[in-house]
């Protein structure tokens, strides 16, 4: 399953935005209303739940600052992986997209696409206010 954020522009740098999504304490100020739960376990790994949504525990797996930072899954059963791109379109502009990748069966998928699709807009649409 492949699911993609709209592209959102925000008014900073690549690199404001890199170091923005690389301290992941900052991810709770993009999560939706509905979280239930937000905890830093360390500089690399935090975990979260949506009500309603078991805990998820994501860790921060690869960098290419300051285009690229990757998110996946520590540990669970399911393996899914967060990216984000960030592409600049000059010096004080550029554009931030996200995507979710995991392997899922077709009941899994039919089930958590909404879901998924609805939490990553909302993450995406949440970095140019709270950066």
């Amino acid at each position: 399953m492949n699911l993609e954020s709209p592209k959102i522009n925000v008014s900073k740098s690549p690199q404001e935005i890199f170091n923005f999504l690389a301290d992941i304490k900052n991810f709770k100020s993009l999560m939706p209303e509905n979280i239930s739960k937000f905890e830093v376990l360390d500089d690399n790994k935090f975990l979260f739940a949506l009500k309603g949504m078991p805990e998820i525990i994501l860790e921060k797996k690869d960098v290419l600052p300051p285009n690229k930072i990757v998110f996946g899954a520590a540990g669970g059963k399911i393996d899914f992986s967060l990216v984000g791109n960030i592409i600049e379109i000059n010096e004080t502009s550029s554009e931030v997209q996200l995507e979710f990748t995991g392997d899922f069966n077709p009941m899994m998928s039919m089930m958590i696409k909404g879901p998924i699709t609805k939490f990553i807009e909302t993450l995406a649409s949440s970095i140019p206010k709270a950066i």
